[in-house]
């Protein structure tokens, strides 16, 4: 089914969005914002693990990406990363990553030869001087250090060539058999909003529990954070902060209980698994574990968040007073200083085939209803009979949203997959349903990894498209 917990997820800062714009392919959902896209969620797989799989399917193991670059247009969106070099030494391990932007070297080499009248010796001297422009290049350095059986710490840092700061990233996990706590910093970290506009907050610290679901379906977290410095908008001008990530220290909790119910299943069987031949029993399993049942079942979840803001922070100190950082600073002092709600989504989810013949063996659906804030969604009935207020600023979080993920087969293990997101907004002048998000994708069954895939997907919101490799996920 489509995962249900990401509206739970969604109010914290630790939900990882796939990006293109950092070498480690993470970026975060601003906290607070509608939930994103289900194929825009990271891969659980560490990239420099990621990188060090998909080169051996890729000539020269070098992996295309398509990134923009508001402010450096010259460097082009075409991106090409490999994994340089990695070491690993009882659990540890040390991997480097490398980028490479070829738009910008291949037109200041052209312009050169066509601005030359003769092929001499200082012409190829001067070419040769554009592979040493930094602009050009990224690289990443990732480490894994496993503390004990049950912790380990990820320390990763990158710089880009056309980017003035480095970013530098440190996660602590430590598993309990019902908990996962995790404490992660960064400076800068990257955010990413539900516009697909980025945002960099120059310090991000948070502590998160998180419980494991139980049999009953209930499930909880709690954690805190703090921004410190206002955040930089890395691909607009005059964009408008989100409150969510100005300078403060915040506490979070929610609880969740989820339930599902098959209203029919094919249960896989022996025959389905063993084949018999003329040449005798063999084995085939399905592409991928997790959809080797036909099926239809209905789900849900209902649950409750709760935040309070203790400060409103100071990092306005460190930046010169301009009239962005008065807004910004009023902004914080403006903000809820405590809020609570509910949120609910339910799903239907209708599988035919069992994805284990060459071709016509798997079509998916996934069609899920979320209300996001059940406050929102009530104050914005309530505005739908006063018309002096319905001119006022419409909440995101008070429309409806309808997920919709299509999953076909094409041929084997290759299936074609949309993800799209619509909005219900209530708002006079609107009707019905309108498209605020798509992701298309290729996604490549790795049968070896019982439930393992490569996924190459394309955002024409944020005009972004990478080559990952996920595992246990949808």
């Amino acid at each position: 089914m489509a995962d249900l917990r990401t509206a739970m997820d969604a109010a914290f800062w630790d939900l990882n969005v796939s990006t293109p714009h950092a070498l480690d392919g993470v970026s975060k959902a601003v906290p607070g914002d509608p939930v994103p896209l289900g194929g825009a969620r990271a891969s659980r797989a560490i990239r420099v693990q990621q990188l060090s799989v998909l080169g051996n399917g890729f000539p020269l193991g070098i992996i295309p990406s398509i990134s923009p670059t508001s402010n450096h247009k010259e460097l082009g969106s075409f991106a090409l990363q490999s994994l340089l070099g990695n070491v690993d030494i009882g659990g540890w391990w040390v991997g480097l990553i490398g980028q490479f932007r070829p738009k910008k070297l291949i037109s200041s080499i052209k312009a050169e030869v066509c601005a030359a009248e003769e092929w001499e010796l200082p012409l190829l001297k001067d070419a040769a001087k554009h592979f040493l422009d930094k602009s050009l290049y990224a690289i990443g350095l990732c480490s894994m250090i496993p503390l004990t059986s049950s912790s380990s710490l990820l320390l990763s840092s990158e710089k880009h060539g056309e980017r003035k700061r480095r970013q530098t990233k440190a996660v602590f996990l430590h598993e309990f058999p019902d908990h996962d706590i995790t404490l992660e910093a960064a400076w800068p970290q990257l955010f990413i909003d539900h516009k697909g506009k980025y945002w960099e907050v120059p310090e991000s610290i948070s502590v998160d529990c998180s419980s494991l679901i139980s049999d009953s379906g209930l499930r909880y977290r709690f954690g805190i954070h703090k921004n410190s410095g206002l955040p930089q908008s890395v691909d607009s001008v005059n964009a408008q902060n989100p409150i969510a990530l100005l300078p403060g220290l915040c506490a979070k909790a929610a609880f969740s209980y989820q339930k599902s119910k098959d209203l029919w299943r094919q249960k896989e069987t022996k025959e389905d698994v063993i084949i018999e031949t003329e040449k005798g029993q063999f084995w085939r399993p399905s592409y991928d574990i997790r959809l080797r049942e036909p099926h239809a079942t209905i789900s849900g979840i209902i649950g409750g968040t709760c935040m309070a803001w203790a400060s409103a922070g100071s990092g306005s100190l460190f930046v010169k007073p301009t009239q962005d950082v008065e807004r910004s600073s009023l902004g914080a002092h403006n903000r809820v200083r405590f809020r609570a709600d509910l949120f609910g989504s339910v799903c239907y989810t209708f599988q035919h085939g069992k994805f284990r013949n060459l071709f016509g063996d798997l079509t998916r659906v996934d069609a899920r209803l979320d209300i996001l804030s059940a406050s929102a969604l009530a104050q914005k009935a309530s505005n739908l009979f006063r018309s002096a207020q319905s001119n006022r600023p419409s909440n995101e979080l008070s429309s409806p949203k309808i997920n919709l993920i299509y999953q076909q087969q094409v041929a084997g293990p290759i299936v074609f997959r949309v993800d799209s997101k619509f909005s219900l907004d209530l708002s006079p002048g609107r009707h019905g349903p309108h498209l605020e998000d798509l992701i298309y994708s290729l996604n490549y069954s790795l049968r070896i990894l019982i439930s393992g895939k490569v996924v190459a997907w394309y955002s024409p919101r944020r005009k972004e498209g990478m080559v990952e490799l996920r595992l246990f996920e949808f």
